[in-house]
């Protein structure tokens, strides 16, 4: 029975799904995890092929706005400037770089939680899988869970009894 057990951090757990489902999202199973540094590389390079206007914008700062939108599961076409104009201009950035990562068959760290929700809503059979595979579900610092890790909870709990939490209201990082 231990051999069944699943131990891991969030991003581990969901990344060793989408090995395994990947192609139902339209990449390889071999697909390549980006770190912080090469989301970067791909930002930099997409920033040079756009006008001189978008140059002041920081890599750095473009992730982050990119990580937190997708971290509140917004695709680029949910995303609104809300009339800023670099608002605008990351969610152009935004949808080139889901098209470059696509077209490198490789995921940004948080795609390892934001793609799961997508294959389930995709592929319910796949979610069924995983919701008899899961029958009990322990998720410690949950004050730390953001939107998109929550959903994922959400998603695979079945009924309120197969899901224990553990947490410290005192250490959260998370304001919602």
């Amino acid at each position: 029975q231990g051999s069944a057990l699943w131990i891991g951090t969030f991003h581990s757990i969901f990344a060793r799904i989408l090995r395994r489902d990947a192609e139902l999202l339209g990449f390889n199973q071999n697909y390549t995890i980006y770190d912080a540094d090469d989301s970067e590389r791909v930002i930099k390079n997409i920033l040079k092929e756009l006008p001189e206007s978008f140059q002041k914008l920081k890599p750095r700062q473009i992730k982050h706005k990119i990580s937190r939108w997708k971290n509140d599961l917004r695709a680029p076409g949910d995303v609104s400037s809300g009339g800023n104009y670099d608002e605008a201009r990351i969610a152009d950035i935004y949808e080139r770089y889901e098209r470059a990562l696509r077209a490198n068959n490789a995921m940004d760290f948080d795609d390892l939680i934001v793609r799961p929700s997508e294959l389930f809503r995709k592929a319910p059979e796949v979610l069924e899988r995983y919701r008899r595979k899961f029958k009990h579900i322990l998720i410690d610092e949950f004050q730390d869970t953001n939107r998109a890790q929550y959903n994922l909870v959400r998603m695979l709990t079945t009924e309120p009894a197969n899901l224990c939490v553990v947490g410290d209201d005192d250490q959260s990082i998370y304001g919602w």
